[in-house]
């Protein structure tokens, strides 16, 4: 393979304890623990989040979960810039995929985002138990994906939502559920513009189910989650798995694997014309970039 390059992980993790849950009154907290890089997901915050998730699967007790995150943010995103960034790190993987570290070209990406990204998304997609996102500030690209894995959202109304990469020459995040989140028109411009939508017009397009303040967004979403543990487990697990067959027979799951096949053909694009495959964007020049559009810098 002549355009092999060797690569070496040279993350340095900021916590050991990326994720952090918790279980009360049939209720199980899944905390992203991140916030002094506003909970930027990268490879190690992705496995923990799985393991979290499967341990609330896995105990009976648990009938609802909820999934926050520390601090002013819900989620920045994918993690493209900060020192826990482990790209280049191989971890025991949860899909019957293959190690992408040390693979050349385009193969590396593709592996690494099958496992990680679209790959997770799908497998917490299809979670046997409710999930409500509990969105405060940023939810942002990757952020968006957790976001929308889960069964409803619950926002402060500080919060907003947005995806950025088309600035980046990609046609939006991995997991690509735009156009069932929102009307294909409203997502054409959430994507082309890259602007910040703010939680009241997600609540309005009917990404969201509820926008409350700051100061009332935890017992809101907890409040809640309470009246959906009170329903019996095997019916809440048949409610999600007819309404999500209802979403793939519209389309959802064969348009988002052409989707992630476009989106890497943007990233071997710009490896080819700039020699990055992000379009030369890391984590600092994306968020300058999104305060300008905001109108910040």
């Amino acid at each position: 393979m002549s355009d092999f390059i060797e690569r070496h992980d040279q993350s340095v993790y900021e916590t050991e304890t990326p994720v952090l849950y918790s279980v009360a009154d049939g209720i199980a907290t899944v905390r992203m623990n991140r916030s002094e890089f506003n909970n930027a997901q990268n490879s190690q915050m992705t496995y923990a989040l799985d393991e979290a998730f499967k341990r609330a699967i896995s105990d009976d007790a648990v009938k609802v979960i909820v999934l926050r995150g520390e601090g002013k943010h819900f989620s920045a995103g994918h993690d493209i810039g900060t020192p826990g960034r482990d790209i280049n790190k191989e971890f025991e993987r949860a899909q019957l995929l293959w190690d992408h570290s040390n693979k050349p070209g385009g193969e590396f990406l593709y592996v690494r985002e099958q496992e990680v990204y679209l790959g997770m998304c799908r497998r917490w997609r299809e979670m046997p138990k409710p999930v409500i996102a509990m969105v405060q500030g940023a939810c942002i690209a990757g952020g968006l994906m957790l976001a929308w894995v889960c069964d409803l959202i619950v926002a402060s109304d500080d919060a907003f939502f947005q995806d950025p990469v088309v600035r980046m020459g990609i046609p939006g995040v991995e997991y690509f559920a735009h156009p069932y989140e929102m009307s294909p028109r409203i997502a054409k411009e959430f994507l082309m513009c890259g602007e910040r939508m703010p939680a009241s017009r997600a609540y309005e397009v009917g990404m969201v189910n509820k926008v409350v303040s700051r100061a009332e967004l935890e017992q809101a979403t907890y409040t809640l989650a309470a009246r959906i543990a009170q329903q019996p487990r095997m019916g809440l697990a048949l409610t999600k798995q007819a309404i999500n067959h209802v979403e793939d027979l519209a389309g959802k799951r064969t348009a988002m694997d052409a989707v992630f096949a476009w989106h890497h053909f943007a990233h071997v694009h710009n490896e080819l014309l700039s020699g990055d495959k992000l379009g030369g964007y890391d984590a600092k020049a994306m968020a300058l970039a999104n305060k300008r559009a905001a109108g910040e810098a």
